[in-house]
């Protein structure tokens, strides 16, 4: 039986254990998942002036999953999902989806209106596309060859 709670403070120690999730996943670089680090680094440097914002939950004393979120610089009221991500031993269990609708009315909260996500057009990542259209993003974009050669960047968008 699960025992989750949803939060946005993040703490220094949970650094390492986002880096073990990412990590765990597969999908993910080293450079991706330094990236990844390195925003949590920000974060708890910057606090909001960072313009990185995290919605993390726990099953009991364990991290699980988080997104990350932030406003696009030089735009109104417009968000890019940065991460969400879902440890595999918790993945199909309707988290990621909780996580997304948290983080939803999360950026409302801030008066966003938009919500943008970017993610890759390779195999691996059928399913996770296939898991924002269920939750109501439109594809509105593909850049040819963005990542790198054969690797398409997918855009997807949702007014809030």
């Amino acid at each position: 039986m699960l025992n989750l709670k949803y939060f946005t403070e993040i703490e220094a120690e949970e650094i390492k254990a986002i880096e073990e999730i990412v990590i765990a996943t597969g999908f993910f670089s080293e450079e991706e998942v330094a990236v990844a680090t390195s925003l949590v680094k920000e974060r708890l440097e910057k606090k909001d002036a960072s313009g990185y914002f995290f919605i993390l939950v726990k099953d009991g004393d364990r991290l699980v999953g988080f997104t990350c979120f932030g406003p696009i610089p030089c735009t109104q009221n417009r968000y890019d999902l940065y991460w969400i991500v879902v440890h595999p031993d918790y993945q199909g269990r309707g988290i990621g989806k909780i996580l997304l609708q948290k983080t939803e009315k999360a950026i409302k909260n801030l008066a966003g209106e938009h919500l943008y996500i970017e993610t890759s057009n390779r195999l691996q990542y059928v399913s996770t596309r296939a898991f924002y259209e269920r939750c109501g993003y439109k594809k509105v974009a593909i850049i040819p060859d963005f990542y790198a050669r054969g690797d398409d960047k997918v855009i997807y968008f949702k007014k809030l």
